[in-house]
């Protein structure tokens, strides 16, 4: 963003402070995604903070996948996680780093913890540990394992890692305190037997360092000097300082947390989006329902939305649900001033100029943006058959009903005047065609006997025109809040059938034929759409023209 050095918030004041007293000299920050799913907007929020820290002080930001557990991991996320993050802060990491390849330095840290009596091989089962842990209002129990001399340990620590021992077998857990107010204090398991190819490491390893003690080392190794990430991780703090003070580091990160960004009508579990894809509920990660960043960007939401939203919606500690519609507030209030207009008719009903010359074709000139006089204009063509919308058309209009009506009289954008003639319907009672005269001297300009015409509606020739389908979305989800789901229900219950509604054979200006994948524009009268990069023939609806609240 080109105005990071002008973000403020709780987290970059400590930075600010850190750099004045002395603390740190360099910022380095980073992002660690795990590549088991695709990045969503709540991970936006974590890219948001280390990126933009990283060029508020003059640092470096760093992409390191934490890829520490190969039987959840796939290369095709390892892929769509760097596309999103390019895409998002609009250049390369400064470094784009791997986990896995810390691995040997996090064996030999193990190695030093043992024969320092800070950790041991426990041969208890994972029901076990769970039991040994004990609760929130009861301490734990020692394991019998506890106390193995470091011979012991070393010698099954050697077993673990040459595979002599399979998998669930014994952990490799940290001696901290069984008897701590902080469960993850309570000797947590540091390292397991996993016999699974790395997608990066291959087989070299059948042992694998668990997230809380790796991270906090490749914090250290990277000389990350603020280590910031969402709030759930509070508790775990204390984890991550025990590891960098007892591998004795001579620069220290310290960890941060800030609230996770919870988002009105949206999910953020990677695990049930999987599950979405896999059961073919969506069509895919990038399906334009989904709240993935690859799905943001194929609907047609721009980075700078993103980051806008972000930034609006606030970093805090405090837990806050933040209306979707502030998201769709931040693209439209940035597509309105960039966004060209074009003419879409969604729903057509053929119009036919009887007074119109039959072979005639005749150009308006339609600005591109009224916002920006520095698009220019552009021709549409104008020919004795035509299309309205039909939602612009009212056989029994209601009172105030200003678009046309038999016997009434509209304005066509940017061209004639024209009035309702005569209505031809299908047998089944709808309108097959209008047929109109247009009065020939009101060429986009007010009538010559003074007549007031209230109503304008937008048009395009039946001949002069493409067609395309229109994907029109909805919220993914009925409840507003995923998280306030009540006992018994799931996320199901809460799926809506109808978040996506498809119309085909829309008329389109004929310039829309030129449109690149991706392309956004404003269909006047109806919202915001973008060229589908996925479908040729297809365009998405990125949001509605009016703020349903203001913002």
């Amino acid at each position: 963003m080109d105005d990071n050095k002008n973000i403020k918030n709780f987290l970059y004041e400590i930075i600010e402070s850190d750099l004045e007293s002395g603390k740190v000299k360099e910022i380095q920050t980073r992002f660690p995604p795990e590549p088991n799913g695709y990045l969503h907007i709540g991970s936006a929020k974590a890219i948001y903070i280390n990126y933009n820290a990283a060029k508020k002080f003059g640092g470096k930001f760093n992409l390191r996948y934490d890829d520490t557990n190969p039987a959840k991991e796939d290369e095709e996320y390892v892929k769509s996680i760097y596309e999103d993050i390019t895409w998002l802060i609009g250049e390369k990491p400064d470094a784009v780093l791997y986990g896995s390849d810390y691995f040997d330095k996090c064996y030999e840290y193990a190695v030093k913890l043992i024969k320092d009596g800070k950790a041991y091989v426990c041969n208890l089962s994972a029901d076990e540990m769970r039991e040994y842990r004990g609760t929130l209002t009861e301490s734990g129990k020692e394991s019998p394992y506890r106390n193995r001399s470091i011979e012991e340990n070393l010698t099954l620590f050697e077993k673990m890692k040459s595979g002599e021992l399979p998998d669930g077998y014994c952990t490799l857990r940290a001696k901290i305190d069984m008897s701590s107010s902080n469960m993850n204090l309570r000797d947590p398991a540091i390292y397991r037997i996993l016999h699974t190819d790395h997608h990066r490491q291959g087989s070299k390893w059948c042992i694998y360092p668990l997230y809380d003690y790796a991270h906090p080392i490749q914090d250290a190794l990277e000389g990350i000097s603020h280590s910031m990430c969402s709030i759930e991780f509070e508790n775990h703090r204390p984890l991550y300082d025990w590891v960098v003070d007892n591998i004795d580091f001579e620069k220290k990160p310290h960890q941060y947390e800030f609230a996770k960004l919870n988002i009105s009508y949206t999910l953020m579990s990677k695990r049930y989006l999987r599950r979405l894809v896999e059961t073919k509920v969506v069509d895919g990660w990038d399906d334009p329902r989904m709240p993935t960043l690859c799905a943001l960007r194929r609907r047609g939401y721009t980075p700078s939305a993103i980051f806008d939203f972000v930034e609006r919606a606030g970093v805090a500690k405090n837990y806050s649900l933040v209306d979707i519609a502030l998201l769709e507030h931040c693209i439209r209030e940035e597509l309105n001033n960039s966004a060209q207009r074009r003419i879409a008719v969604l729903d057509p009903i053929k119009v036919i100029i009887e007074n119109y010359p039959e072979n005639e074709t005749e150009y308006f000139e339609i600005s591109n943006n009224p916002n920006d006089e520095n698009t220019g204009k552009r021709k549409v063509a104008f020919t004795k058959e035509i299309c309205i919308d039909a939602e612009d058309f009212s056989l029994e209009p209601p009172p105030k009903f200003f678009r046309l009506k038999p016997d009434g009289e509209v304005r066509l954008m940017g061209a004639y005047i024209i009035k309702c003639k005569n209505i031809v319907l299908n047998d089944d009672g709808s309108v097959k065609e209008i047929i109109c005269t247009a009065d020939i001297e009101s060429s986009n300009k007010n009538p010559i006997d003074g007549r007031k015409i209230k109503g304008t509606i937008h048009w395009v020739s039946t001949t002069e025109c493409i067609d395309a389908d229109i994907y029109i979305y909805d919220k993914l989800f009925s409840i507003e809040n995923t998280g306030a789901i009540a006992e018994g229900e799931s996320y199901d219950d809460y799926l809506k059938k109808d978040s996506v509604k498809i119309k085909k054979n829309c008329k389109l200006e004929k310039s829309l034929a030129d449109a690149k994948p991706g392309e956004r524009f404003q269909f006047v009268r109806t919202g915001y759409f973008c060229k589908d990069i996925k479908n040729a023939n297809s365009f998405n609806q990125i949001v509605e023209l009016k703020d349903s609240k203001p913002f």
